[in-house]
């Protein structure tokens, strides 16, 4: 058989039709995207590239910066005057200014060494009396005070703290300074006689008084640093004490107290430097008697005291350049004990923290 024979049809060929595309135009986006740094987003680089307030950021920034230096800058410009104006007093006693007990602004002889005692005791008696008191309410506050009672107490210890060292020092004139003479004292002078620290006479203004002024000034402060210290004591150290059997004292005594004793010292420290800079409470009940006696019932002096006394009484310039070197060394002595306070608080601090990680 004959196979059919397949014929050949021509079939109209296909063209290839090339649509011209339109050349892509490069957005304002594509060129931001393309020049965006390493590191940052595309909504970043976005942002720095329009952001109007760049200069702004930066001016604000420059404004930060400035404004910390001028805390260096005030110091630093406190203690050239102190020390420029001061010149006079150093050039004339040396070393002598400390330890002379004279001072006699006649006579042109001037010593601080019964500031310098007058300012020592009455804050050593101060710390003596707010430490013991401030830990017992610190205590309080935070392990046997009942909840109702826990805000009320926090915001009268607080509330000492802003009452203004005037006040204190009217208190002291029409309150505690007649106590101390009618009462107090002559119940010292009954029992701590022997000891020479209480004697006659007694006029109720005293470096006694001063140191009870200034506790009372400066518990708050020891109270609410400490309370915070302890605060930061962790929970198990607790339940581990109590775990083993201890006593609520014995709890707070290991637990608490042992692991927030360089807290407390620097709590204790800080109010010191408050004490050793009050003026104007001081001044009204301290008797302003240059004089060193070992008996805390009769009148003392403070540094800080006789620069609120006598700066405007001041005549001559010798006078007062000794003046003004008994305010540079209240300066210094106040800027090394708040030092050393703060650097206990935060070793504690830092201390707590590490454990806890």
């Amino acid at each position: 058989m004959n196979e059919p024979k397949t014929v050949p049809v021509d079939r109209p060929q296909m063209q290839k039709v090339v649509v011209p595309q339109e050349r892509a135009v490069p957005t304002e986006r594509t060129v931001e995207t393309a020049a965006t740094p390493a590191g940052l987003s595309v909504v970043r680089s976005f942002l720095l590239a329009k952001s109007s307030g760049r200069y702004a950021d930066g001016a604000f920034a420059s404004l930060m910066v400035v404004c910390a230096l001028s805390v260096f800058a005030i110091v630093l410009l406190i203690v050239f005057v102190l020390i420029s104006k001061s010149m006079p007093s150093i050039h004339q006693f040396g070393w002598r200014f400390f330890e002379t007990r004279t001072w006699d602004p006649v006579s042109g002889q001037f010593g601080a060494l019964p500031f310098i005692y007058g300012t020592v005791v009455s804050s050593l008696l101060a710390v003596l009396i707010a430490v013991p008191l401030a830990l017992a309410v610190s205590i309080f506050l935070l392990d046997i005070c009942p909840r109702f009672l826990r805000g009320p107490i926090s915001f009268l210890t607080e509330l000492l703290a802003a009452i203004p060292s005037v006040v204190y020092g009217l208190w002291g004139v029409f309150v505690l300074v007649p106590i101390i003479r009618d009462q107090v004292g002559p119940v010292l002078e009954k029992y701590l006689g022997w000891t020479g620290f209480f004697a006659e006479p007694n006029f109720g203004v005293s470096m006694f008084s001063a140191g009870v002024i200034l506790a009372i000034m400066i518990f708050p402060v020891i109270s609410s640093i400490s309370r915070d210290v302890m605060r930061a004591v962790p929970v198990n150290q607790r339940e581990a004490v109590l775990a083993l059997g201890a006593t609520r004292w014995e709890m707070l005594r290991i637990g608490v107290l042992r692991n927030s004793r360089m807290g407390i010292v620097g709590s204790v420290i800080l109010g010191l430097g408050r004490a050793l800079g009050e003026t104007m409470a001081v001044t009204m009940v301290i008797g302003n008697h240059p004089d060193i006696l070992k008996n805390l019932l009769a009148p003392g002096y403070t540094l800080a005291s006789v620069i609120a006394n006598e700066f405007t009484e001041a005549t001559g310039d010798l006078y007062l350049s000794a003046l003004i070197e008994i305010g540079l060394a209240l300066f210094l002595v106040t800027i090394v004990v708040n030092a050393i306070a703060r650097l206990l608080v935060w070793a504690v601090m830092r201390g707590n923290t590490a454990r806890a990680h």
